[in-house]
């Protein structure tokens, strides 16, 4: 999960996760596919609530609400807002960071500005999974 923050999640990237993730949990838990236990039974099992792709989605707005309360010359503030010039080449993804970040930010009714009160942003975010 180290670095997580600035990954550009693709539907086909979210789908190998979670695939290695359950994966992982079948193992641990020594269970193997052709038991015909549902993901989600394991996932109950073990205690775990939601997905490492949920959990992706929380450290990437948490780092957003760090960055927008941020002072306007640092860094990572500057980087967050700049724009290249060129078009996108062909092939590159059509969706950028900031397009996944307000995905889910809609997904929790979140809005602009809210970063500014940190317990009201971090209760929206949600809260942290357990490790299995």
């Amino acid at each position: 999960m180290h670095g997580s923050e600035t990954w550009r999640l693709t539907e086909n990237n979210k789908r190998r996760v979670e695939a290695t993730e359950v994966d992982a949990q079948r193992r641990s838990s020594r269970i193997s596919r052709k038991e015909g236990i549902k993901n989600v039974t394991i996932r109950q099992q073990i205690g775990l609530e939601e997905t490492i792709v949920k959990e992706t989605e929380q450290n990437q707005l948490t780092w957003y609400g760090h960055v927008q309360r941020m002072v306007e010359g640092r860094l990572p503030k500057t980087a967050m807002k700049w724009m290249p010039k060129q078009k996108r080449a062909r092939g590159r993804p059509k969706k950028n960071w900031i397009e996944g970040i307000r995905k889910a930010m809609n997904e929790r009714n979140l809005n602009e500005g809210q970063w500014e009160d940190r317990k009201q942003w971090s209760l929206g975010v949600g809260q942290g999974r357990k490790a299995f």
